[in-house]
């Protein structure tokens, strides 16, 4: 074990962040300068009703921007992470870290025969 931990450190980790569709998301946002709704429907696999409902909460949240226009006539969505996205997912990113490098090695199980 490289460092002890208190396991009420992952009680810490940022719920809306961690809630996997939504550490979706913000992942395949903070690989692009903006993604058409259509897109990230296809890439994450999620429902159209589904991504919607955590579109709406990461934008409540401030880390993520939606911009609806128009493409001729037919309606676009664009997605983009914000700033406070990109802060809010690398600090995600480095207190996961850390708490996975405090754990101890998982012991190899052994095979009876």
């Amino acid at each position: 074990m490289s460092g002890e931990i208190d396991p009420r450190e992952l009680l810490g980790l940022d719920r809306m962040v961690h809630e996997p569709a939504r550490l979706l998301i913000l992942t395949i946002l903070a690989g692009a300068k903006r993604v058409e709704f259509t897109f990230l429907e296809k890439l994450s696999g999620l429902s159209k009703g589904n991504l919607s409902s955590h579109m709406s909460k990461l934008e409540a949240a401030g880390l993520i921007k939606i911009n609806k226009r128009f493409r001729g006539k037919r309606p676009l969505t664009e997605l983009s992470i914000t700033l406070a996205g990109r802060k809010a997912l690398d600090d995600y990113r480095n207190q996961l870290a850390a708490v996975m490098q405090a754990l101890p090695p998982s012991q190899p199980t052994s095979k009876r025969g």
